[in-house]
């Protein structure tokens, strides 16, 4: 099988995580500069087969985009450009960095390590893709984009 991917990008630091080869455990794999996002998904998608890749969706309480939203919808139009055969799905991120937070706390994470913001971005976009993977498992995919 392959695995998936899921990215939470942001303007400065883009966490990454991926499932297994079985798709059964999503885990955070690292946190990218955003200036190295490319070469990173060039280097990874040469050396693993990827399935699909799942990018998080920003929005505010009331299901408008966030402002962060074009600066996504951007890098989505030029991954597509970059990797036309890489089928992308969005997964609403809402909560994610709150989630994160909380499962390191939980997880019994030192506070120190908390406070690094790419380990926050990689647990999110672990939580983005277990979200996907649920998803995926109960049938109810959003279509691709």
């Amino acid at each position: 099988m392959k695995r998936i991917l899921a990215i939470d990008y942001g303007t400065k630091r883009t966490g990454i995580a991926v499932t297994d080869t079985e798709q059964i455990i999503a885990s955070g794999l690292t946190t990218v500069n955003t200036q190295e996002i490319f070469k990173f998904l060039n280097d990874y998608l040469i050396k693993e087969k990827v399935e699909c890749a799942v990018v998080g969706e920003p929005k505010n309480l009331d299901n408008t985009p966030s402002e962060s939203a074009a600066s996504i919808n951007e890098f989505i139009k030029k991954l597509k450009i970059k990797h036309p055969d890489l089928t992308i799905y969005r997964i609403d991120e809402r909560f994610t960095s709150k989630m994160a937070f909380q499962a390191m706390i939980a997880g019994g994470v030192k506070k120190m390590d908390r406070r690094n913001k790419g380990t926050i971005d990689m647990v999110s976009a672990a939580i983005i893709l277990q979200s996907f993977m649920e998803m995926k498992k109960g049938g109810n995919l959003p279509a691709p984009i």
